[in-house]
């Protein structure tokens, strides 16, 4: 269960639902409420199964490619940090653009928002720490929370506000670049002790 929590924590800072609020706000903006569920269920369908995907293939994928874990930690950290800090430095989570109403659940909402490099690296790192299991158990709860959020984003923005919406997400980078020096860390570490014992 400890596992299954410390899986949840860095995964739940990764998805930043509250964080994709206002685009997903609007991007869905006059849509009539059939719409508005059927892109809530199709961003969560593909989240979750890129995620999962990403998170059997992705080991085996770095072995092919002769990249240790303690590789990936350091370049995965890197990319979060750069990732939270753009987070924190932008306007806006994301620009908005135009997209296809009837796509828009899969791209750009499912991939690249809710599961996207953050969340894919991070999968990766605290299944090679924590396991398969209390990974994607953690991931799939985050993704179908994030689901949540989505479907009462109306009464959640109404109640935040647009500033509310962005000081969490300005808080929740801050979060994640704190996740990501830590990785990096980690990762400096375990090359350290390769080259020593080595």
């Amino acid at each position: 269960m400890k596992s299954f929590w410390l899986c949840f924590v860095p995964l739940f800072v990764a998805v930043d639902a509250v964080g994709i609020l206002p685009l997903f706000m609007s991007l869905t903006e006059g849509m009539d409420f059939r719409k508005f569920r059927r892109i809530i269920y199709q961003s969560i369908i593909t989240a979750i199964a890129v995620a999962l995907v990403f998170l059997v293939l992705g080991s085996a994928l770095m072995n092919l490619l002769g990249i240790t874990i303690a590789d990936f930690m350091v370049a995965g950290g890197i990319l979060l940090f750069v990732i939270s800090l753009n987070d924190v430095l932008a306007t806006e989570k994301a620009q908005q653009h135009t997209v296809d109403p009837d796509s828009l659940g899969a791209v750009p909402l499912g991939v690249p928002l809710i599961s996207g490099p953050a969340v894919l690296t991070t999968s990766l790192l605290l299944n090679n720490q924590y396991g398969f299991i209390p990974t994607a158990a953690a991931l799939v709860l985050n993704i179908l929370l994030a689901g949540g959020v989505f479907s009462s984003s109306r009464i959640i923005y109404r109640f935040l506000g647009k500033t509310g919406a962005k000081t969490i997400s300005k808080i929740t980078s801050l979060l994640l670049a704190a996740i990501a020096v830590m990785i990096i860390r980690r990762g400096l570490s375990s090359i350290l002790d390769i080259g020593i014992v080595g």
